[in-house]
């Protein structure tokens, strides 16, 4: 008796880093959403609406994120008649632009284990 054909699942190697500063998170897939975000909407409110969490959760976050650098990460002006808003900082902007990196750089290294491991896997 032969088994009915599975259907055919996409296989995608996701790395996933988390710098551990102590027992804080400095920096894992949620607080890089989270900065990502904030870089593109201009705003943590909207960051974290994006995201179906509360503002104050963004910014128990981006406090968690800033006691781990030596600089902040965000730069928050507090609203007003025009609003208020948020953006990265330079340093924001590096460590974002540095753990894309790392995933990418671990992509490549890993790149012929992974082919070897495809072909274990169904498919």
């Amino acid at each position: 008796m032969t088994q009915p054909a599975r259907p055919r699942r996409p296989t995608v190697l996701r790395p996933r880093f988390r710098v551990l500063c102590g027992s804080n998170i400095a920096l894992g897939p949620g607080k890089v959403e989270l900065l990502t975000l904030i870089r593109t909407t201009g705003s943590i409110a909207r960051a974290a609406k994006r995201m179906g969490m509360s503002y104050m959760r963004a910014w128990l976050l981006i406090q968690t994120m800033e006691c781990c650098f030596r600089q902040p990460l965000v730069h928050a002006l507090r609203g007003g008649k025009r609003g208020g808003g948020a953006k990265l900082t330079a340093t924001g902007k590096q460590a974002l632009a540095l753990y894309h990196r790392m995933q990418t750089e671990s992509l490549r290294a890993t790149r012929q284990s992974w082919r070897n491991l495809q072909k274990l896997l169904l498919r």
